[in-house]
């Protein structure tokens, strides 16, 4: 028994000799040609050299440790708009974010708290943070070793945060949501930006996310594919037609801010925009993934109809053949092309100038009201008995179905 603990406690982290990318995600063993490193490394210097001279100007436009940042945003938000956007100096990306999200401010009115929630309190949710903790960036060198400093960080901001807000408690989606932060800042740093994003410090609450139910998700999602049929309106129709809705794609990018299975440069860049402008760049990158890829949906939709035609004529039982078709495949197809964009479509560079085409801002509001009021007007007509158990139900069922992709793959 001991001696099987003392394997389980000591467990090592990746080899040494197992190569990481510069973010520290261990890179995947495959062959790489001599020109493809040589445009590796031209790419590398290109961008350290570019970084150099951005990286002069962010520390004048913030000032030492943060102290100019007000004052320069309150004179020059569009400068401050246009830099966010071309992406944060990564050496700077924890001091920014914590002044972009309204945390510090935070951390320096509670002092002591975070201290006493880790040692003094007990959350009922900490054996479920230890089971999921491994599954938090997996390949990622700093939560790799069992029990090591990173699992330790995160688990603490976990518990922490889930006594803080007991009503919110734990839910499995908020893990990358912490272990994202604690790359870029100190445990304490990470709760408080937590509780900044999850309480609303500077842009609308997002612990509608995470709470039973979870409403605010519901509402995205709505909002999402209302956008989907008018911005992109042959793709929308196809996606109703097959009944794919977007509970089935775009659930975690919304519950993770991207930060699950997508490129690690582009969470970071969707971030930056993210803890500036608000949850409405999380629709932008969103529909400028689906106008990427637009004509491939289209195809793979089309393409399964043809299919699902000819068979049911074949086999004679069109109802259930069409049926299964328009439920089981496109969904299964549909899952393999979001989790498989291509390269280009996941460049910064060139998905987010697609994003920032997309003006929702007004729409959202308009959208947020419009179901609001389908909400109360389905809870007024029905009996309160009966609405309220149906309602938790299907939104249950929804957010499990959701929430549940997030075991079956890894970073």
């Amino acid at each position: 028994m001991d001696k099987k603990k003392a394997v389980d406690d000591t467990e090592p982290g990746p080899a040494p000799s197992r190569p990481v990318d510069r973010f520290g995600f261990i890179k995947p063993e495959q062959g790489t040609s001599p020109d493809g490193i040589s445009k590796s490394k031209f790419i590398h210097e290109r961008e350290r050299e570019r970084d150099g001279r951005r990286i002069k100007k962010w520390r004048k436009m913030i000032g030492v440790g943060g102290s100019d940042w007000k004052h320069y945003v309150r004179r020059n938000p569009h400068v401050v708009k246009r830099r966010i956007r071309k992406g944060i100096p990564d050496c700077l990306r924890g001091l920014v974010w914590q002044l972009i999200s309204g945390s510090r401010d935070l951390l320096l009115m509670n002092p002591g708290v975070y201290e006493t929630l880790v040692i003094y309190e007990t959350s009922a949710s900490e054996l479920e943070i230890i089971r999921d903790i491994s599954r938090t960036f997996p390949s990622h060198i700093f939560f790799q070793q069992r029990h090591g400093p990173g699992q330790r960080s995160l688990y603490n901001v976990l518990k922490a945060y889930s006594v803080y807000d007991r009503d919110v408690g734990y839910v499995q989606g908020m893990g990358f949501l912490a272990g994202l932060l604690l790359l870029y800042m100190s445990e304490e740093d990470a709760f408080w930006l937590l509780v900044a994003l999850l309480k609303g410090a500077v842009h609308a609450p997002m612990e509608g996310l995470y709470q039973a139910g979870l409403p605010l998700v519901q509402q995205y999602l709505y909002q999402f594919e209302k956008l989907v049929l008018e911005q992109m309106p042959q793709l929308g129709q196809h996606f109703i037609e097959e009944m794919i809705n977007p509970s089935m794609y775009a659930s975690q990018w919304f519950i993770t801010v991207f930060s699950y299975s997508f490129p690690f440069h582009l969470t970071l860049r969707v971030w930056d925009v993210f803890l500036y402008e608000g949850i409405k760049v999380v629709f932008q990158v969103g529909l400028a993934l689906l106008r990427f890829c637009h004509d491939e949906l289209v195809n793979i939709l089309f393409a399964l109809f043809l299919a699902a035609f000819v068979l049911s004529l074949i086999f004679g039982d069109v109802l259930k053949f069409v049926t299964c078709c328009q439920v089981k495949l496109p969904f299964e197809k549909l899952l393999h092309a979001f989790r498989n964009f291509p390269e280009e479509a996941t460049d910064p560079d060139v998905l987010l100038p697609i994003a920032f085409t997309f003006k929702v801002s007004g729409r959202l509001e308009e959208l947020e009201k419009e179901y609001q009021k389908k909400l109360e007007g389905s809870n007024a007509s029905a009996s309160t008995k009966r609405s309220h158990p149906l309602k938790l139900k299907t939104m249950s069922r929804i957010g499990s179905r959701a929430l549940s992709n997030f075991t079956n793959s890894e970073k």
